[in-house]
């Protein structure tokens, strides 16, 4: 009974989270909209942190409470689930484009915020308030490389669709409003549903946040490139899963690790490097034809069933 309890609390947690990004999103790229803030801007800040926001708000919650291996797991776990499943499944569904900038330097990018990200919590087996700065500075110097993409016309940015209807600014304060509530207060109830289970089951936090909870934060990321898939329109999906890779680290653990140090448990080590070489893996089938075919999907699919298994034995 009480497995089940923890089970619906870890469902109801995931809804919050996901259900609270897209209303925080809405509400504040509306908000940034109605005060004439231009759309790229929009779509480089709230936008691209939004989808990042159950991460943040899991890791930050995590790392409060003491449970750092939650912390650094979903992070870890959500970008090896981001490129070899969700990629996978979504390139088996259709072949997907891959932009020219994504494979000469957003790749190369999730490869050395990966390695940044091992090197500062092997260094002295945490990621203390100093590596926090580090990573957030260079959060800033990739928003700076994203707005000069952009601004040449060789990088695609989600933002907020412009529309004529003018939504009321009381509206517009309540989507934050709620939308932020639900996503701390989801964020709370998930990582103790998460602990609760990994204590009943006799799992380590570590595993707990490398599959269930990666996999419950990057749920939007999963419904969002499917959906895509199935419709023709997933040529962005690359591009977009590998800048949610790189904000994971840069800004997540960043933002995390400034509030509070995470320790750096030596078992993330392998995990550490798996997630460099899925980021590799990628790079590797769409080098030559800039396009990521079924295939390589296949692929992909494969490497995360053997990584599944190494973390069950």
């Amino acid at each position: 009974m009480d497995v089940l309890i923890q089970s619906v609390f870890l469902v109801v947690g995931f809804v919050m989270l996901v259900k609270g990004a897209d209303w925080f999103v809405e509400g504040a790229g509306k908000t940034a909209e109605r005060f004439g803030i231009p759309q790229l801007v929009i779509g480089l800040t709230i936008v691209a942190m939004g989808t990042s926001l159950p991460e943040a708000a899991v890791s930050t919650s995590a790392a409060l409470k003491g449970s750092a291996e939650i912390t650094i797991g979903n992070v870890v776990g959500s970008n090896i689930m981001n490129i070899l499943l969700i990629l996978g499944i979504t390139s088996v569904i259709s072949p997907l484009a891959v932009q020219v900038s994504t494979v000469r330097y957003e790749i190369p990018m999730v490869i050395a915020a990966t390695a940044l990200l091992g090197g500062l919590g092997l260094t002295d087996g945490n990621v203390g308030r100093i590596d926090g700065i580090i990573l957030l500075a260079g959060m800033t110097l990739y928003l700076l490389y994203l707005l000069r993409m952009a601004r040449k016309g060789q990088a695609v940015i989600e933002g907020v669709e412009q529309t004529d209807k003018k939504e009321s600014m009381l509206k517009l304060l309540l989507l934050i409003l709620i939308g932020g509530v639900l996503i701390v207060w989801g964020s709370d109830v998930t990582v103790n549903a998460a602990t609760e289970l990994a204590r009943i089951f006799g799992m380590s936090e570590r595993l707990i946040g490398l599959t269930i909870v990666a996999f419950g934060t990057s749920l939007p990321e999963l419904v969002t490139s499917v959906t895509a898939a199935l419709k023709g329109k997933a040529d962005i999906a690359v591009g977009n899963i590998v800048g949610s890779n790189i904000f994971n680290i840069l800004f997540v653990v960043g933002i995390a690790s400034v509030i509070t140090p995470v320790i750096y448990v030596p078992g993330f080590l392998i995990d550490t490097i798996v997630c460099l070489a899925t980021a590799l893996l990628l790079w590797l089938c769409v080098l030559r034809k800039h396009k990521l075919m079924r295939h390589g999907g296949v692929l992909l699919l494969i490497a995360y069933a053997g990584y599944f298994v190494y973390l069950l034995r």
